[in-house]
């Protein structure tokens, strides 16, 4: 493997843990604070979840880009539809069930979904910017 691949791969790793974990612990700080409602999903099944799906996008992009792929944006997207249709799998047992608080796991799915997708850009605008 390419020593560079292998650097960025790993960099992008400490750093999508280092996020993972602070926002994680911010989050289950706030929801025990302010609310006593059961949740569908574990708050760590959701983080484990977008840190799986984030990692995968940048693992195969960065794969891409160090075999000479200079077309990052394409797989970029394919990725992000992927991740999309990935997330309505996850959350389907939740919206077919009859389960009555709805909406904290709405936003304990959403927030950080959007949060890890602003890291997820940011870190691959490195090779979006590359010329050509």
């Amino acid at each position: 493997m390419n020593e560079v691949f292998k650097k960025r791969q790993l960099s992008f790793l400490l750093k999508l843990g280092l996020l993972s974990i602070i926002l994680f612990g911010v989050h289950v700080y706030l929801y025990h604070s302010f609310s006593q409602k059961p949740l569908f999903f574990p708050i760590w099944q959701v983080y484990c979840f977008h840190f799986c799906t984030v990692l995968l996008i940048f693992s195969v992009i960065n794969y891409k880009y160090a075999n000479g792929t200079t077309m990052i944006f394409n797989h970029f997207m394919v990725g992000t539809l992927l991740k999309m249709i990935l997330s309505f799998l996850f959350l389907l047992p939740f919206l077919l069930s009859d389960f009555e608080f709805k909406k904290p796991d709405v936003i304990n799915f959403f927030i950080p979904y959007f949060v890890f997708l602003v890291f997820e850009v940011y870190s691959v605008n490195f090779f979006l910017n590359k010329p050509q």
